[in-house]
């Protein structure tokens, strides 16, 4: 035998042995559901956000005995990157078949969703914000606004309340970036504004004085951004770094604590959905109180996202226990779809027909201290 034939044959033993010892232990009295998200490279920050809010769900289920079993997060590292994500969702559906999995990023969301289809497997993103990611299908839920919301939420208050008419964009060349070029082309001048200008980047770039020297001599009112992760705090703090002072926007990727804590940001506007962290339900001021005890500091709206993620989960499997049904993915989105209305943090949301969550978009101002929400839209 080959050498070659002997690494393979190595390497379909070890993946068979894998398979087995997991399913071995399938009927423990655990209920597994996946979490596919960056927990290594240069988004690992989105990741750990993710992850915190869908941790405490878990925790909360637990011990709210929600569940006739015990519920397990079993996570795979995406590393946001779509190839990545693709093996670690065989990984989730094929090994630990899991019926749900937890997933963000556009690009993950697009790699991922004809494996979810094919295996009615249901996929929730709660990070990735790209308009066509409420088009993959029945299994692919979405319990965040995605783009084309955002930017339509917070042009107006910016061309009307701020009197801000001039933008400039700065976005990552891909197809959230380009997804949001394309919304505030269409959206600025019924509201009054214009695009004077945009520039796209590599993804994955970290230098930019030739972009900011550019968008200075356009004069803008207002910078938008469009880009995520390590990448996006570049933006701004070359922007201030090299004397560039007007008003910095963007969309929900500002919801992380790297932002809200570079001093370049303060002052920058940014979108995510409605949170009202002093709502007097007990579900909201108990997510609140136990994530501030937990983390040490104000939670986020991502981090909410996949809380609730989590705890639709959680519903949706509590009720198909009582009617004495197996948990998969095809129950569960039947399951969804007979129940319409679910009480989440931040209140009772409803999902459209394709699976997207409706729910209210608020405007954030960075302020150094969590941050200030300055207007609400429906």
């Amino acid at each position: 035998m080959s050498s070659n034939r002997r690494r393979l044959l190595a390497a379909w033993l070890l993946f068979a042995g894998t398979v087995l010892n997991v399913r071995a232990h399938a009927d423990d009295g655990e209920l597994k559901i996946g979490a596919l998200l960056p927990m290594s490279g240069p988004n690992a920050e989105y990741g750990q956000t993710f992850g915190s809010g869908a941790d405490l769900s878990v925790a909360h289920v637990n011990a709210d005995h929600l569940l006739a079993q015990k519920l397990v997060l079993t996570y795979e590292d995406s590393q946001a990157l779509p190839m990545q994500g693709v093996l670690g969702m065989n990984k989730l559906v094929n090994v630990y078949e899991t019926p749900f999995v937890l997933t963000g990023f556009t690009g993950i969301s697009k790699a991922i969703a004809p494996l979810a289809r094919r295996n009615q497997t249901v996929a929730v993103n709660g990070g990735g914000v790209g308009p066509d990611l409420a088009q993959l299908g029945p299994y692919f839920w979405n319990v965040i606004p995605l783009a084309n919301s955002e930017v339509r939420a917070i042009v107006p208050y910016l061309v009307n309340e701020r009197k801000l008419k001039r933008f400039v964009l700065i976005y990552v060349d891909d197809p959230l970036g380009q997804s949001i070029s394309q919304e505030l082309t269409q959206d600025l001048p019924p509201a009054g504004g214009e695009l004077a200008a945009s520039f796209a980047v590599p993804a994955g770039a970290q230098q930019f004085g030739g972009v900011v020297a550019r968008v200075r001599d356009a004069k803008p009112d207002l910078i938008f951004i469009a880009s995520y992760g390590a990448q996006q705090s570049q933006i701004v703090k070359q922007l201030r770094d090299n004397g560039v002072p007007q008003q910095i926007a963007s969309y929900s990727a500002f919801s992380i604590p790297a932002i809200n804590a570079l001093p370049e940001a303060k002052g920058a506007l940014y979108t995510t959905q409605r949170f009202d962290w002093n709502a007097p339900d007990r579900l909201t001021q108990r997510f609140v109180s136990d994530y501030r005890q937990k983390y040490g500091r104000k939670p986020t709206a991502y981090a909410a996202n996949y809380y609730n993620a989590v705890r639709l989960f959680a519903i949706l499997a509590a009720q198909l226990e009582h009617d004495n049904k197996p948990v998969t993915g095809r129950n569960l989105l039947d399951e969804r779809q007979r129940l319409q209305h679910f009480d989440l943090v931040g209140g009772s949301v409803s999902f459209d027909a394709n699976g997207t969550v409706r729910a209210p978009i608020q405007v954030n101002e960075i302020d150094g201290a969590g941050g200030t929400v300055v207007s609400t839209t429906r």
